[in-house]
């Protein structure tokens, strides 16, 4: 479900926000050009994914000189996407991160995974990585001249994803 609310943020909306920043639910939050989407915390069994694709893929990542990470905001304060985790070289520590090699989604009832391919293509990154936890299937898709090209292998961390797929515990 969307909704769009036009005008001034009224008080009410103003408390939700600062309710959920209390408590550490606007985790997935996103700003898409000015525009605030709220994301509902992930439920249970897309943090056991996302921590089996992580273990799947750490000596690959380490391999290749590459950390992974949890979530993160990919682009600036103003205009933000939040994948479930990363791949980076050495160890970013900025609040607002420009790009990431690898980008990984986990796929989540009504959420936006594809509609953010094109920003994290004009943000530099390289892979894309969707864990769907419903499917039982991870696809992934390198950078090419005007857009992301599906492949059965990482080119940069050298794993071939039927493997990664055979390697991963499914909820």
């Amino acid at each position: 479900m969307k909704t769009v609310l036009l005008g001034q943020r009224p008080a009410e909306l103003e408390a939700l926000l600062a309710q959920r920043r209390a408590r550490g639910l606007d985790l997935f939050d996103e700003l898409w050009e000015d525009v605030l989407h709220m994301a509902p915390a992930p439920n249970a069994g897309h943090g056991i994914v996302a921590d089996e694709l992580a273990g799947v893929l750490r000596l690959a990542a380490r391999r290749a000189g590459l950390r992974g990470s949890g979530p993160f905001n990919l682009g600036s304060a103003t205009d933000y996407r939040v994948p479930d985790g990363g791949y980076h070289r050495g160890a970013p520590s900025d609040v607002w991160l420009a790009t990431a090699l690898i980008v990984v989604e986990i796929v989540s009832p009504d959420d936006e995974t594809y509609q953010k391919f094109d920003f994290y293509f004009s943000h530099g990154v390289e892979e894309l990585v969707v864990a769907d936890p419903a499917a039982r299937t991870v696809r992934w898709w390198q950078r090419g001249s005007k857009s992301f090209e599906p492949t059965d292998t990482s080119r940069l961390l050298g794993v071939d994803v039927a493997d990664v797929v055979s390697q991963i515990d499914w909820p």
